[in-house]
């Protein structure tokens, strides 16, 4: 699937604000308990450019980018309060005392309201969508529980071992629609939980990519783009992956202690904007738009004056948001790295 298909059906599923914000404005205990979150170089005034993230904006006003629901004012005046868009202007203001950011398209502060009217698909996002494109269509992990659910690959049609863009496959377990998208996946190595060593999944390797031709069992799917060969045993995948893209940022509301357990596109040392996972989901009180901090597991050395080894303390070496989560996993998109991040390093709640 072209980039440009991906964005416009991406667009087509902006989800907004509303359930999160209406979440966190209904107390400011983050904002009382830890004083000011203002940055020292907050600006009086910001306009909204083509580009921007929330969590870049949040970054300019703030210290700390989740505390953004704690100071977020929704305007009622404002149509679709919660989005914005390029050209807007933020500002700070103070409420009874309290500072709170404020849009001040439409609001009372504006001194010459300007009527427009703005495609929902320009409101900014929560994260940068390039970052997560790839994901969108190739970066994958399957959950211990689905493997056998998907339909796979049975055999391809003619004298082909193996299949490729142009060729048409035989496939089993599906009843979708015709013209339904998918994703061909091979089952690639294991997930396992570094807690208690229990399998929770299995790295998806992206092969190619079909519309179902033919209903029936078997079905028919062509392929219409590879990127390796797609073998006996396959998986297919719906292509068309929901992921809301506006979303505020905020720390979980239950304490999260968990590790990266794999990165999509296979490094080894990950840094920011890469997609992570994590071997904990929505049975842990993860939830979409969360907020962890990444700790760099801490060296075992020896002491040199008495021989004793001694783990040395875990270090803060970045931050990862959540976008997408399931029962036992998540996935998230690292916003910053003050250190390299890499495999089985520790995520918690924001320090």
């Amino acid at each position: 699937m072209s980039l440009s298909k991906l964005r416009l059906n991406y667009r087509l599923r902006l989800t907004s604000f509303a359930l999160a914000a209406l979440l966190a404005l209904g107390s400011l205990n983050a904002f009382s308990q830890s004083g000011s979150p203002l940055a020292g170089d907050h600006p009086d005034e910001y306009v909204v450019q083509a580009g921007d993230t929330l969590w870049d904006i949040a970054a300019t006003f703030l210290n700390d980018p989740w505390y953004w629901p704690e100071i977020w004012y929704i305007n009622p005046d404002v149509e679709n309060p919660h989005l914005i868009y390029p050209g807007d202007v933020l500002a700070l203001v103070y409420v009874d005392g309290v500072p709170r950011i404020t849009n001040l398209r439409g609001s009372s502060y504006r001194l010459s309201p300007e009527a427009r009217v703005t495609p929902l698909s320009e409101a900014i996002t929560s994260v940068p969508y390039e970052s997560i494109a790839a994901f969108l269509s190739t970066g994958l992990v399957l959950q211990k529980d689905e493997v056998d659910e998907l339909p796979y690959l049975l055999t391809t049609r003619g004298d082909h071992l193996i299949a490729a863009a142009g060729n048409e496959i035989y496939v089993r377990g599906t009843n979708d629609a015709l013209g339904t998208r998918y994703s061909v996946v091979h089952i690639g190595d294991p997930l396992i939980d570094p807690d208690d060593d229990r399998l929770v999944g299995y790295q998806g390797i992206f092969v190619a990519e079909g519309t179902l031709r033919r209903s029936g069992d078997p079905a028919t799917v062509a392929l219409t783009s590879s990127s390796q060969e797609a073998k006996h045993g396959d998986v297919l995948v719906p292509a068309s992956v929901d992921i809301p893209l506006n979303f505020y940022p905020k720390a979980p509301s239950s304490n999260i202690d968990g590790q990266i357990i794999a990165v999509v596109g296979g490094v080894t040392q990950i840094g920011q904007y890469q997609v992570v996972v994590l071997n904990r989901g929505s049975a842990d009180g993860l939830a979409v738009g969360d907020v962890l901090t990444v700790f760099q597991k801490g060296e075992v050395i020896e002491d040199r004056v008495s021989g004793e080894k001694v783990k040395l303390p875990d270090e803060s070496a970045g931050t990862v948001m959540m976008f997408k989560v399931y029962d036992e996993i998540g996935y998230g998109l690292v916003m910053e790295a003050t250190q390299a991040i890499h495999i089985h390093d520790y995520i918690r709640n924001p320090i």
